[in-house]
């Protein structure tokens, strides 16, 4: 009986700015290809910021090369202006709503919807971006789904929003949810709609905001695509190799604003990697046979992470003078342009210089584990290599 082909997911995590890093590593996973068109991650899974070069990917799965090049050609040459309103007026205004809404807040009955508008991110990704090649991209078997998840500030459900094929269903677990839709620009901004940072999109009946914040089970959407191998790239270094340091001062505002991001975008992705190798282990030391007798749906997920070897926040702290004047003068007032304020400035810090140095980050670790990677992509034969 033939064996039939694997079906290898691709999981792009949160992380703001820091999604620049996940460019770096399909710029050298194209590079470890035969054929630099065929796509190797017929399902494709994004959240916050992963679901915007999620969705990328998936309008050009009929050439990975094109899709990659794509990417890079935006990360590369990205502003803060690109994604956010960075100029004086908008800064100012967005600074003013904020002071009001605390000094006046019950007079006015209306809270501010955001810190900073996003309304350039909108027309960028309604520029770049032709949903119409990804049904024709699944029609010519490129592409077997693309998902998105949200968080529905309402509901507190994480709910994947998912284009594939038609013969897929929809699901149901505890807080978490996938729905079959059509994939629009609403999607991916609902999706990487940082709290406090960007403004709620509404979605059916409910408004949504950054797909991280309660994603218990990030790899499960991938799961129930059908995925029987996973990939992950990562936005930030797992906590088991944060080193403990010594505070003395008071945090600042922007201190715990990173921590909180922090938790939201990493924190949980660490958990269900630890659960994925426990339940894989488990899985392996029952015979297949017992499983399908039992009627065990369980199966064994190979996974692989990739994620930053250095801290991202203290690059992003060497960058952080490439912020416009206004942005740099926001942030100057929480503490995020001091040292230990580098984390909050990593997820915002749109700009070349940091944007680039993350693409070079996530090259240069994907080639270091060429061979491990290599392995993975293709175990049934060997790739070649330029």
């Amino acid at each position: 009986m033939q064996r039939a082909p694997h079906k290898t997911a691709l999981i792009l995590t949160g992380g703001g700015a820091r999604a620049a890093y996940q460019v770096g590593v399909l710029k050298a996973i194209r590079e470890l290809l035969p054929d630099k068109r065929s796509n190797p991650f017929p399902i494709l899974c994004g959240t916050s910021a992963g679901a915007l070069n999620a969705a990328t990917m998936a309008v050009w799965a009929e050439d990975f090369g094109a899709g990659v090049d794509r990417l890079d050609d935006i990360w590369s040459n990205f502003h803060a202006a690109d994604v956010y309103r960075a100029d004086p007026a908008g800064i100012a205004g967005a600074g003013a709503r904020w002071l009001s809404a605390l000094a006046f807040g019950w007079i006015m009955r209306r809270s501010p919807r955001s810190l900073l508008e996003n309304t350039p991110l909108r027309r960028l990704l309604e520029k770049t971006l032709d949903f119409e090649r990804i049904d024709a991209a699944i029609a010519r078997h490129a592409l077997h789904s693309v998902s998105v998840t949200c968080s529905g500030y309402a509901s507190g459900q994480s709910v994947t929003f998912f284009q594939g094929r038609a013969d897929l269903e929809p699901w149901r677990r505890a807080q978490r949810f996938g729905a079959h839709v059509k994939l629009t620009v609403d999607h991916l901004l609902a999706s990487s709609a940082i709290p406090f940072i960007f403004p709620a999109v509404r979605l059916h009946r409910e408004w949504f905001g950054d797909g991280a914040m309660r994603q218990l089970a990030p790899i499960s959407p991938a799961i129930h695509l059908g995925a029987d191998r996973v990939l992950v790239i990562g936005a930030g270094r797992k906590a088991d190799e944060e080193e403990r340091a010594q505070g003395t001062a008071y945090p600042t505002l922007a201190q715990v604003a990173g921590h909180v991001m922090s938790s939201i975008f990493l924190d949980t992705l660490s958990v269900d990697l630890e659960r994925m190798v426990r339940v894989n282990r488990t899985l392996s030391m029952i015979p297949e046979a017992t499983r399908r007798r039992h009627h065990l749906t369980l199966r064994p997920i190979e996974v692989l992470h990739i994620s930053p070897s250095q801290r991202l926040d203290h690059l992003a702290a060497e960058h952080a003078h490439a912020l416009p004047w206004p942005v740099r003068a926001l942030l100057l007032g929480i503490g995020a342009m001091k040292s230990g304020g580098g984390a909050l400035t990593s997820y915002l810090l749109f700009e070349r210089p940091y944007t680039q140095a993350l693409i070079e980050l996530g090259y240069a670790d994907t080639v270091a584990r060429r061979d491990e990677i290599t392995a993975f992509l293709n175990p049934d034969c060997t790739l070649t290599t330029t």
